[in-house]
């Protein structure tokens, strides 16, 4: 334990943002790092319980009274090597997580948890100053080929953990650039894409192989790459997105969450518009009345994005009701648990409403100019379930230039790779496979990361592909040294 009274003697603070006029008016990351003396301070708040409940809440797995410890004691290389045992990419997580391990520290129960998503992400940022990140290809190799679809944290962290165990990985990704939905998803302001071209110059030394504008299923059939790699691995992603089957779907001004944020990412890494917006169909919330339908954190993203464009007003509907300002820690800890929560795009600037429902989308000459909403309230039906209802008189008229449907997603794509795998699927729909050994039901064809269990976190993408790894691992070797 760091300092044994530590946590009753320093009160919780964490990173602090850039004021919101300023931020607003740029695509760079406005996250303001402690200064190191001060994440020292905070380290030494964790009491390294006996049972530490954050292990529980962190997917990966990451020691986290371990590293806290060593930052207390100025000891930050250790701290490092400690933090990269677990996960291949601290630098992602550390600024997209939303930090499950604080909803289950002990210190929660009061509402004053350990900052431990910021001591996380300023270890491994000291760690690429310092120089101490640097790639550790095996000593030898193993003769053994994996073709990984799908170059997103699962499909980057099982690649990665590949060729360290000596065999040659290739990640195809049938986007121009590698990261998934890191690259095309997350908005540069809250992770500029430097940091993945980093990991990926370090992945390339280590001897794996990418291609990029190389789908799987459609550039190359999935038997092809059976017949030359010995194992395939199915990583890529929930991609389906769920629609608004509504009248008036078809009007233009209506558009899936990643059409919008995928231009803007494409135009931050300096695309012309012509490859931002393939076919010419830009989509821009410039002195546009802007409706996000979707509470969720794509939502949220959306807000952000819209408000850096010039939107003239953002609106995000959520078809959920309003959530409690605080939590019953008695019931939900060390849980996740629902509560109101107001993400940084949030208090840039929009209006949330809760418990709406969209009736249909109105326009003129084709173009969205509004939307038609019901208010909703939500009692508990035959089976017990929740059930929505329309409140009678309720309805109302949204005036909507751009709609962004941010709805979730469904589950992988089937047409191309999933069809061609013959790979069963579960009754979501998401690839079927276990976690003990992630095998599909087709010979020798793996999958891991969101296209297995559905649309999730970073943090479970990252853990899927690394158990993946050691599963393939184990399936060709007869046995494996990588961690779970």
């Amino acid at each position: 334990m760091g300092k044994p009274t530590g946590f009753l003697e320093i009160e919780r603070h964490d990173r602090t943002y850039e004021p919101a006029k300023a931020r607003l008016k740029t695509w760079k990351e406005f996250v303001r790092p402690l200064p190191q003396v001060e994440l020292r301070e905070q380290a030494a708040r964790c009491m390294d319980c006996g049972i530490p409940f954050c292990h529980q809440g962190c997917p990966v797995n990451n020691q986290i009274p371990d590293f806290n410890n060593l930052v207390y004691r100025d000891q930050w290389k250790a701290a490092l090597e400690n933090l990269q045992s677990t996960n291949n990419f601290p630098e992602f997580t550390g600024r997209v997580c939303p930090a499950p391990c604080e909803a289950s520290c002990t210190l929660n129960i009061d509402d004053n948890p350990v900052t431990i998503k910021t001591i996380e992400c300023q270890i491994v940022d000291r760690g690429w100053e310092e120089g101490w990140i640097v790639p550790t290809p095996s000593l030898r190799g193993t003769g053994k080929r994996v073709a990984v679809a799908g170059s997103g944290p699962a499909g980057l962290a099982c690649a990665q953990q590949l060729a360290r165990a000596g065999h040659a990985p290739t990640v195809f990704e049938k986007s121009d650039r590698i990261g998934g939905l890191l690259r095309y998803g997350i908005p540069d302001f809250k992770m500029e894409k430097h940091l993945i071209d980093r990991r990926i110059r370090q992945m390339e030394a280590e001897g794996v192989i990418f291609r990029t504008n190389f789908e799987v299923g459609a550039t190359v059939s999935v038997q092809r790459l059976l017949d030359d790699y010995d194992v395939l691995v199915m990583a890529g992603g929930a991609e389906a997105p769920r629609d608004l089957e509504v009248p008036g779907r078809e009007l233009s001004g209506v558009h899936y969450a990643m059409e919008f944020l995928t231009q803007q990412n494409k135009r931050g890494a300096g695309d012309p518009e012509t490859l931002a917006a393939p076919g010419g169909s830009t989509i821009s919330a410039a002195g546009k009345h802007v409706v996000v339908i979707g509470g969720g954190d794509t939502g949220s993203d959306c807000i952000g994005t819209s408000n850096r464009q010039g939107a003239a007003s953002v609106v995000q509907l959520e078809i959920m009701p309003r959530p409690p300002e605080r939590e019953d820690k008695a019931l939900t800890w060390p849980d996740w648990p629902l509560k109101l929560r107001t993400s940084s795009s949030q208090e840039e600037g929009a209006e949330r409403d809760f418990a709406v429902a969209t009736r249909r989308t109105i326009g003129k000459d084709g173009q969205v100019t509004a939307l038609e909403c019901v208010r909703l309230e939500w009692a508990q039906g035959d089976g017990g379930r929740l059930e929505m209802r329309e409140v009678e008189g309720s309805e109302f008229e949204l005036k909507a230039d751009l709609v962004l449907l941010a709805m979730g997603f469904t589950g992988p794509r089937k047409p191309g790779l999933v069809e061609q795998s013959a790979a069963d699927l579960d009754p979501r729909g998401n690839v079927a496979a276990n976690v003990i050994d992630y095998r599909t039901s087709a010979a020798n064809i793996f999958t891991c990361g969101d296209m297995r269990r559905g649309q999730s976190l970073v943090v479970w993408a990252i853990r899927e592909g690394r158990q993946c790894a050691r599963a393939v691992d184990e399936f060709l070797m007869g046995a494996s040294k990588l961690p779970r």
